[in-house]
């Protein structure tokens, strides 16, 4: 795979970002009607970030002024503020001209029109696939991918040192635990659901989930709720375990495995835990495919430096240089593919990867929504006794109902 270094070289990003124009370039923002033009020399972007990434990009920004003359200005926000604060200032014209943020923000975004289509060009190639899928909402690319997370098996190899080979195997080796709690948690669940046959939503031509093509409701759907109250009733999952038993319990010794994501193996390392990561056990033989999260950066709609925010992201903040630096801040697996194999240098890193190659993207479509009102409260009910059947069909109405 290529590494993408166009950027760094910049002799053709100077060339585009002279040659076209968008009127009304601000100098500190989407919105200065006092700016000159998407030109080069003298314009500024701007752009918004979670605050714990402005030391990774300043190198980048500071590269980006110095080949450009374009400055670009990076303002450190709190993550939650990020989204809310962008989707309110953009339509009045003072909001950034890039925001950093989720893939799944991506059905809000464009609803409210806020965010414009991204040209990635020759560089879409050099992605990870679920990055590039998640980046893309109905056909369009509207994010520049820089990282991707997903949860994966942790597995104490001093207690059990192979891997096992399906979601039985595992039981009999050692406790599980994973996150419930009283209202349940379908994310931490999907995998297994997925490999009964079940997505959320199926995809249309484009790849694109489709609201309209509902998979809950199939034969799979109703298979993983008879598989769901069994757990319940051998007591391997329990809404009684939440995040912070489930992390107590793998810390301790007395679970050997743990469904979780990256954000928890810097506290099983910490307390000594021999940390192996392994794929998502299937019960059925079938691919168990976790939830992928997806992190980037979207350009303003309102943006009057389109052309070079579009620059500066795919040929800057889309080399592997920038994505490694990224990757440091956050410890989260780089959606470029030369980015992700070299971090994956680290074991632990590369079996988060090796299980997100399975990994499909969160639904970014609105019609989630819905789907998270009544998802976690059906399983948590199966699990703890509810009749599968009628509790599953019962998740499949509510859904459908909400969605129209």
């Amino acid at each position: 795979m290529k590494v993408n270094k166009r950027g760094i070289a910049a002799a053709g990003a100077i060339a585009i970002v002279s040659t076209l124009t968008l009127a009304g370039c601000s100098t500190g923002g989407a919105g200065d009607d006092a700016a000159e033009s998407d030109s080069g020399s003298g314009s500024t972007l701007t752009v918004w970030v979670d605050a714990e990434r402005v030391d990774a990009l300043q190198a980048a920004a500071d590269s980006y002024e110095e080949k450009t003359g374009v400055a670009v200005e990076l303002v450190g926000k709190s993550v939650d503020d990020l989204k809310d604060d962008f989707i309110q200032q953009v339509p009045t014209g003072k909001g950034p001209d890039v925001v950093m943020g989720a893939h799944d923000w991506l059905g809000e975004l464009s609803t409210n029109g806020v965010v414009a289509p991204l040209e990635l060009g020759d560089s879409a190639a050099d992605y990870l696939p679920v990055a590039l899928q998640a980046a893309t909402y109905e056909g369009t690319v509207y994010m520049l991918p820089y990282a991707v997370e997903n949860i994966a098996v942790l597995r104490n190899a001093d207690l059990v040192p192979t891997a096992p080979t399906s979601f039985d195997d595992m039981v009999s080796k050692g406790t599980f635990v994973v996150e419930q709690g009283t209202e349940g948690n379908p994310y931490h669940l999907y995998p297994f659901q997925t490999a009964s046959g079940a997505p959320v939503f199926g995809t249309d031509d484009s790849g694109s989930y489709d609201a309209a093509d509902l998979q809950l409701g199939s034969e799979g759907g109703f298979a993983f709720a008879d598989w769901l109250a069994a757990q319940g009733t051998a007591g391997t999952l329990n809404t009684d375990i939440d995040g912070e038993i489930a992390k107590q319990q793998f810390l301790d010794g007395t679970a050997a495995f743990w469904l979780t994501g990256p954000w928890n193996v810097g506290a099983a390392t910490d307390a000594g835990i021999n940390v192996a990561i392994d794929p998502v056990p299937s019960p059925t033989g079938e691919t168990a495919s976790p939830f992928a999260g997806v992190k980037g950066f979207f350009v303003s709609s309102e943006s009057k430096n389109k052309v070079a925010a579009n620059d500066f992201l795919v040929n800057y903040l889309g080399t592997e240089e920038v994505q490694l630096e990224l990757f440091e801040a956050g410890n989260i697996l780089p959606a470029l593919t030369a980015a992700a194999d070299t971090a994956a240098s680290d074991p632990i890193i590369a079996g988060f990867q090796a299980v997100g190659a399975d990994a499909v993207p969160m639904p970014a479509i609105p019609a989630m929504g819905a789907v998270w009102e009544f998802w976690g409260v059906a399983e948590a009910a199966i699990i703890n006794g509810s009749d599968p059947t009628t509790t599953w069909q019962k998740l499949v109405d509510d859904v459908t109902a909400a969605i129209k």
